[in-house]
């Protein structure tokens, strides 16, 4: 199994300007590759939080922690329930939270999660498997107009409705049940000058049906607004997405809390302040060093925001 590299490591410690003895919040926990460099910048006074809603990167995280310092905790949950999560730890606010938004390698490469197209294996896809909700149920139940919508806003399938199409026709003679018997069906709807092409034709359907399964999308606009009010002054939230439809809800979430705004609706024009200012303007996208030792960065974008 592939050891999981993480994203623009070096660009996400710099983003975050790590204070020694302050509060850091890492809501996609992971493998812990990005908690375990912030976890050895705190003094004994820091304190970093691990959120992961899936249970064996929780134990191998801990594992991985505990040999570079105590002063951690981790929460089993869903990154949405961040209120509930701090006020739990009787803790208000935070000097930095990070979302990582990718699968990590060991999901990815582990046949039984689902969630790889090159490894033969049930279609499950969820991040958390106490969820009811599996792929399966999405490509075996949903109609051919949702199953459309999916691949084509989640993962920018050109040829969504040819691959809706085709599921839905096979589905009327057997099940569904495995990810290659999907990737078949994903071959056969594309044609041969699409399949010639580089990257696995199956990404991004896939992408979208595990987006789709994890309600990806409705839980980062929640939390997006949640982290930023636990931000404190100078507080920094930082944000790797992998898919356009990801970036673009992060990009206009702080573009709407960091632009300044005239108000003319009394009088001479007035400034509106805002509470937050944007760190980088344009999205932080992987170096060509990382980028030959870590294909899975070629998507990634890295905005960063800070409290004011």
């Amino acid at each position: 199994m592939a050891e999981h590299i993480p994203v623009m490591l070096q660009e996400v410690i710099e983003g975050l300007n790590i204070k020694p003895n302050g509060i850091y919040l890492d809501l996609t926990l992971g493998r812990a590759g990005h908690s375990s460099v912030i976890l050895s910048k705190l003094n004994k006074d820091g304190l970093l939080i691990g959120v992961d809603q899936d249970e064996e990167a929780i134990v191998k995280s801990t594992e991985t922690l505990k040999q570079i310092a105590p002063n951690f905790k981790i929460v089993r949950d869903n990154f949405s329930h961040i209120d509930e999560i701090l006020d739990n730890l009787h803790i208000g606010k935070v000097d930095g939270i990070l979302m990582d938004l990718g699968v990590s390698s060991p999901q990815f490469d582990n046949g039984e999660r689902g969630f790889s197209y090159k490894v033969d294996g049930p279609l499950d896809m969820r991040m958390d498997k106490r969820q009811a909700l599996t792929a399966y149920t999405i490509v075996n139940t949903y109609p051919i107009e949702e199953l459309t919508r999916i691949l084509r806003d989640y993962g920018d399938e050109k040829f969504a409705y040819s691959i809706a199409k085709n599921i839905v026709k096979y589905r009327e003679y057997a099940s569904i049940n495995t990810t290659l018997q999907l990737v078949d069906i994903i071959k056969r709807s594309k044609p041969m000058k699409e399949l010639s092409k580089l990257g696995h034709p199956a990404k991004q359907t896939f992408q979208a049906l595990r987006i789709a399964t994890n309600d990806e999308i409705n839980v980062l606009v929640t939390t997006i607004d949640k982290a930023l009010e636990r931000l404190k002054p100078q507080g920094r939230l930082a944000i790797i997405t992998f898919h356009s439809g990801e970036d673009r809800i992060v990009k206009s979430k702080f573009k709407s809390v960091s632009e300044v705004i005239g108000d003319r609706f009394d009088g001479p024009m007035k400034e509106v302040k805002t509470k937050f200012s944007l760190v980088n303007r344009k999205p932080i996208e992987a170096s060509d060093e990382e980028l030959v030792i870590n294909h899975r960065s070629k998507s990634a974008k890295l905005r960063i925001i800070e409290a004011k």
